[in-house]
């Protein structure tokens, strides 16, 4: 998996993880912050928040074209300055009032404008590593050892937020909902070290920072790449097929920062006790990580030495967890946020998993292509809802749950290990669905329009994060049941819908 990658890769790999880090400290506690701070209701909460990750992901379209004409590291550059101006007016606590308002709007549309600059003109560049005969073959396990990066920022977000906030509740006298905005600081922090890696290693990548404007027609490279009007149209067309698709799997994927948390905040005991404590000590799930890392290189290792370390690394990763399981002490609060750290923990942990396997495959001729496994991703996604449908059985409607606490009344509680199975199974999902597309696109958009192409794919994941919302508006009388049978439809009935265009898409791959 890491063999023969550029070292670019690592650069810009390590640049995103503090961005992301950054970025999902904030999503990990925003929607609890708009409700707490400004009184709004689910629905008004989920709009925001859905119009909020639209941008995110709708910009990257305007990013895009600007760096085909004027630069992809030019981009990528404006874009942290403009995020880091973002994330600054969120850290300021102004209230609830005007001025709250004011400055947290102001910060959402930096914070997405940067973000459109920023993400996805770094993928191009890494895709555009892997344009070299002899590295094309890496592309995919480069992307998703790219996208693996992204995830461990991810993975200590959700600890970090709730961490944070406590202390500036607790040690520093603020109220609850001022204590929020220290948690959004964090990603001010993490900007500057992104920046500093980015520029610490940026001659390694530096000639992938041009845009097509910026590189002479006569280059051979660019030349060999030329494509007839008719391939053009068909990439793009293969292309925009799929965009049509994935936007129903980051509708339901999505939920994470709206329903799913909600139903964590509203509907999981919020107490946890014995064996189970352990699962929302982020040390022992980074432990878990190192088991499988060092298991994998244990088998794959040609030397004794690199055997032997393998095999320190995992018992030691084992006798902390030995550890932590022996001091295990009395129940433990648990945050809603903190489930959110269970989708990157798998992504890490399952990316070397998944991608063993499939080189296995790979090896044998029968590696399905990439629109497959963006179908496959899309069953997986609507297979996960239906945990929750049997999570939610006996449960009563938000409004009733809301009502009853209110009454003071005792209400049936869920297992927090409903939400940690579900997030388990939207993790196969992901893993087959946004390395393997965000590859397809780099791989099949023409030179010409790898910029708009890329930010096509945030285009359609923007209007999958849009339609988030309307989990927020389901989130009231609905019986919890159909809030999610809602997803597991829109997910089969798009997979079917691949599976259809299949050979068109296929034809391209």
């Amino acid at each position: 998996m890491f063999e023969n990658q550029p070292k670019a890769l690592y650069a810009l790999a390590l640049a995103n993880t503090g961005e992301r880090f950054g970025y999902y400290t904030m999503i990990a506690v925003f929607t609890l912050f708009l409700r707490a701070n400004f009184g709004l209701s689910s629905g008004t909460a989920g709009l925001i928040y859905g119009v909020f990750l639209a941008l995110v992901y709708f910009l990257p379209l305007i990013g895009g074209i600007m760096a085909d004409k004027f630069g992809y590291g030019k981009m990528v550059t404006i874009g942290i300055i403009v995020m880091f101006a973002g994330y600054l007016f969120l850290s300021i606590p102004l209230g609830g009032g005007v001025m709250g308002y004011a400055a947290m709007f102001s910060a959402l549309l930096l914070v997405s404008l940067g973000t459109g600059l920023f993400k996805g003109n770094l993928q191009v560049m890494v895709g555009n590593l892997y344009d070299a005969p002899e590295l094309s073959a890496k592309r995919d396990s480069g992307f998703s050892i790219f996208y693996m990066a992204i995830n461990i920022g991810a993975l200590f977000a959700p600890t970090a937020a709730v961490k944070i906030r406590d202390w500036a509740e607790v040690s520093l006298g603020y109220s609850g909902n001022d204590a929020y905005h220290f948690s959004f600081a964090v990603a001010c922090v993490s900007l500057i070290i992104s920046m500093i890696i980015y520029y610490a290693f940026r001659s390694t990548f530096k000639h992938v920072e041009a845009g097509a404007g910026q590189t002479k027609k006569t280059d051979t490279a660019v030349a060999g790449e030329e494509l007839t009007p008719q391939q053009t149209k068909e990439r793009i067309v293969a292309l925009c097929l799929v965009f049509a698709v994935v936007i129903f799997f980051w509708m339901s994927f999505h939920q994470n920062g709206l329903t799913l948390n909600y139903f964590a905040d509203e509907f999981v005991n919020p107490k946890s006790e014995g064996v189970q404590t352990m699962a929302f000590d982020v040390i022992n799930l980074v432990m878990i990580i190192f088991m499988v890392y060092s298991l994998m290189s244990f088998f794959q290792s040609k030397t004794s030495k690199a055997k032997l370390i393998s095999t320190v690394v995992f018992l030691a990763a084992v006798g902390v967890l030995v550890y932590k399981y022996h001091n295990i002490g009395g129940p433990v609060d648990v945050s809603a946020p903190i489930f959110q750290q269970f989708n990157p923990f798998y992504v890490v942990a399952l990316t070397p998993v998944s991608m063993a396997i499939f080189g296995a495959l790979a090896a044998k001729g029968k590696e399905p292509k990439a629109p497959r496994k963006i179908a496959y991703g899309m069953i997986i996604a609507g297979c996960a809802y239906l945990l929750m449908v049997l999570a939610s059985r006996g449960l009563l409607t938000p409004n009733a749950q809301a009502a009853a606490k209110a009454a003071g009344e005792t209400v049936p509680f869920a297992s927090g290990n409903w939400l940690i199975g579900t997030y388990l199974i939207l993790t196969f999902g992901e893993l087959l669905l946004s390395p393997m597309g965000i590859s397809f696109v780099s791989k099949v958009a023409p030179p010409k329009y790898k910029g708009a192409m890329m930010g096509g794919w945030f285009v359609a994941t923007a209007i999958g994060n849009l339609l988030v919302s309307v989990g927020g508006f389901l989130w009231n009388d609905i019986p919890l049941t159909i809030v999610w049978a809602v997803f597991i439809i829109l997910c089969f009935v798009s997979a079917g819908f691949m599976f259809l265009m299949m050979k068109r898409l296929e034809k391209v791959a």
